[in-house]
């Protein structure tokens, strides 16, 4: 077995142990491109072997994708099949795992009208609403790895060719997604163990707000009342452990819906639906994006923004140290997976409803009523950068150091000791 096989089935094995953490007689929906095909033979027949008693396959093709995006007629775009949102809500309901493997090409719709995306995207979210609440409540166990396509190989290392560009890259995300150590599941539960600590220190200070500052940036955010930090694996509603990125470097909480106010600048490109939006500034005011604009992609920003209210307001934030190593790594990935977890991070739309007390109970007039933003969309775009600086400003309105010059400045394994 060559060494790229070994790295394979290794990185099969840590998708279905620490990702979805598979169970005997469980079912398993795997997202796939068809150039994942290697991979995704591999992870099948490991869980087949781990006793799932289905896994369900929906292949994606970005030639196909194109293809329909560019010529199919509105009426298509703007109607996603409800016998393949039906199925789907059917397996969840069932407890299936949900394990995505990713990696488009960043400019897979260049030069297709911005407005037929958007209405794509719309459509598609609109059907999957059940299907998405089962994720974003984790009510099921799921997880997001990543697969060298070419075009996403070719976009990072555009000098090389395009086996060299996808070897690379096999490289990095075998190095950020700890294949490449002598163990990598304890490597992970390591990994994790760190993350808590960083939650749960957060957690008990419970700040009122966060202060940005850096070039371009000053902004504040609200954190809901009782909101929770998470970060590293999560509990399934069954009870079973899992991470639901890998990797993962952030740990993230809900900020509140009316309570953001300043102007953000990105830091890394923003890849959305296949076009890139790059080097924008955004400006709100209580909560709402009031201003914006962009050097690229301002036409598809816009279109974003106009998804629904939702779109134009925060449902999360999330801090990430520069030491991150996908941050030193050097890259810019072009790839929200491993971007965000670069930098530190906020997402326009919707908010986890993990991220705060009793979130999934709560009904749409009481998810406003306490800050907790609704939206088709949850698209998480870079903030974060060497020059970062973020205070936590607590419920008497002292001022406490969190990250100075991206990094933490706070030291978990001293207070963990206190």
């Amino acid at each position: 077995m060559s060494t790229h096989q070994k790295q394979l089935e290794k990185y099969a094995d840590l998708a279905l142990k620490k990702g979805v953490n598979l169970q005997r007689g469980q079912g398993l929906i795997i997202n796939a491109p068809i150039e994942a095909a290697d991979l995704v033979r591999t992870i099948s027949a490991k869980a087949y072997g781990k006793g799932a008693k289905n896994v369900h396959l929906e292949w994606g093709d970005e030639v196909l994708s194109y293809l329909k995006m560019k010529n199919a007629p509105m009426e298509v775009l703007e109607n996603f099949p409800k016998w393949k949102a039906e199925g789907l809500e059917e397996m969840v309901k069932d407890g299936y795992a949900l394990l995505s493997i990713y990696g488009p090409n960043p400019d897979l719709f260049k030069g297709v009208d911005s407005e037929r995306i958007a209405k794509a995207n719309k459509a598609n979210a609109e059907a999957l609403t059940t299907y998405r609440d089962y994720v974003m409540n984790d009510k099921i166990a799921w997880t997001i790895i990543a697969y060298p396509q070419e075009g996403w190989a070719n976009k990072v290392f555009p000098d090389l060719s395009t086996k060299e560009a996808q070897n690379k890259l096999w490289e990095q995300i075998f190095h950020i997604t700890r294949i490449d150590q002598d163990d990598p599941i304890e490597a992970w539960n390591e990994h994790n163990a760190k993350l808590r600590q960083a939650r749960e220190y957060l957690n008990e200070k419970q700040y009122k707000k966060l202060h940005y500052k850096a070039p371009g940036t000053n902004l504040t955010i609200e954190l809901v009342e009782n909101h929770i930090w998470n970060g590293g694996s999560s509990v399934s509603e069954k009870g079973n452990e899992f991470n639901a990125n890998m990797p993962t470097e952030e740990v993230y909480t809900m900020p509140h819906k009316y309570g953001v106010n300043g102007k953000v600048t990105s830091t890394k490109p923003f890849n959305y639906g296949g076009n890139l939006i790059e080097n924008f500034t955004l400006t709100f005011e209580d909560g709402k994006v009031i201003d914006y604009k962009a050097e690229s992609g301002e036409e598809t920003l816009k279109l974003l923004l106009e998804t629904d209210e939702g779109a134009k307001r925060l449902g999360e934030v999330a801090l990430v140290p520069n030491e991150s190593p996908i941050s030193q790594s050097g890259h810019i990935f072009f790839n929200t997976l491993y971007d965000e977890n670069a930098s530190c991070h906020v997402a326009l739309g919707k908010a986890y409803p993990t991220s705060v007390q009793d979130g999934s109970s709560l009904d749409e007039q009481q998810m406003d009523d306490n800050g907790v933003n609704d939206s088709l969309i949850h698209e998480d775009f870079m903030i974060g950068s060497a020059d970062l600086d973020i205070d936590g400003e607590t419920k008497d309105g002292s001022f406490e150091p969190v990250f100075r010059k991206g990094s933490w400045a706070i030291d978990f394994d001293e207070k963990t000791e206190e």
